[in-house]
């Protein structure tokens, strides 16, 4: 078969188918409609583990942030005395959007992926025409909160306010109503699935818990988890400046083959993330066209939208059940 294509501080802390009847609320399901996959999902076969049976998902995600960081934001020098105003970190960040996302989105265009773009809100206000731009493309466009500020510090209140924001300005600007989210750093509160279903959310990617899709008990109701990265995200990976961006592309090549022998016995999905400033960075797109190539390679691989494979995973019964959350 052929392949299948389809569709606190940061440094601190680094120390489809369609919905099934009853598998999603019907807010969730009216909100599932808003941004439509750029191909239909062919259900599996009997036994298969995963549409048209792919051996192995790959889901990428391109951060759109760059713009939103405060004044204060960290880059990649010596912290700066606050007395002082530091000119050259703006500039850092400036080029995710300037030259990072553009580039990134055509190495996707090449490859015929399409990822999962995390989208904060005041970045999408800095530069509407490429946030459009993403979403023209085919990509999806999914929530990162209205500012650059932790949803950890935040109360329920505030918390709620930022995501309405957020989808508010995604869904002007690109027309794409927000179905998934991600949390600055990963770091939510208590209280941030049942808002986020109280939104409409289908799913969200801040676990590290597992290599496929889970479902998550809201009140009662299933939450989809599409799992994020740590070891094969750039930001991560980037901070330690010996990395490489032909060593980057090895240790992706490494993982794909594990998951992808993997797969053949169980359903099996390969997280990549991507921040613009960084893996928009010659050498780092190098190391991502290296790897796509390898993946591409191999019969049987699906590029997937995390909204596709959100609703893929809420309509199988064996899709794995996490321990509800109090």
């Amino acid at each position: 078969m052929t392949d299948v294509t389809m569709a606190g501080t940061r440094r601190d802390f680094l120390a489809g188918a369609a919905v099934a009847a009853g598998a999603v609320t019907m807010a969730q399901a009216n909100v599932a409609a808003a941004q439509t996959p750029a191909e239909t999902l062919a259900p599996a076969p009997a036994g298969g583990f995963w549409p048209g049976d792919a051996q192995l998902v790959i889901s990428i995600s391109m951060q759109f942030e760059a713009g939103a960081q405060g004044e204060k934001a960290e880059g990649p020098f010596p912290p700066l005395d606050a007395k002082y105003v530091d000119t050259i970190t703006p500039t850092w960040y400036d080029y995710g959007m300037k030259e990072g996302v553009p580039r990134l989105l055509d190495l996707w265009d090449k490859h015929g992926v399409k990822v999962t773009s995390h989208m904060v809100g005041k970045a999408v206000e800095l530069q509407p025409d490429l946030a459009r731009e993403v979403v023209k493309r085919g990509h999806e466009a999914a929530a990162h909160g209205q500012t650059w500020t932790p949803q950890f510090s935040m109360t329920p209140d505030e918390e709620r306010k930022s995501y309405e924001d957020n989808i508010a300005t995604v869904e002007r600007i690109t027309g794409a109503r927000p179905v998934g989210f991600n949390a600055f750093w990963m770091r939510q509160t208590p209280k941030t699935l049942e808002i986020l279903q109280d939104l409409g959310f289908l799913y969200h990617i801040d676990d590290l818990g597992r290599d496929e899709p889970s479902i998550t008990e809201v009140r009662g109701k299933p939450f989809a988890v599409v799992p994020y990265t740590l070891r094969n995200n750039d930001i991560g990976r980037f901070t330690n400046t010996a990395m490489t961006g032909a060593q980057f592309a090895q240790d992706l090549k490494d993982e794909f083959d594990v998951l992808y022998a993997e797969g053949g016995k169980r359903r099996r999905m390969m997280s990549i993330s991507t921040h613009d400033r960084i893996a928009g960075q010659p050498a780092v797109v190098k190391a991502l066209d290296d790897f796509l190539a390898h993946a591409k390679a191999k019969p049987n691989v699906a590029f997937l939208r995390k909204d596709e494979i959100a609703k893929w995973a809420l309509t199988q019964n064996d899709t794995p059940k996490n321990s509800p959350r109090t």
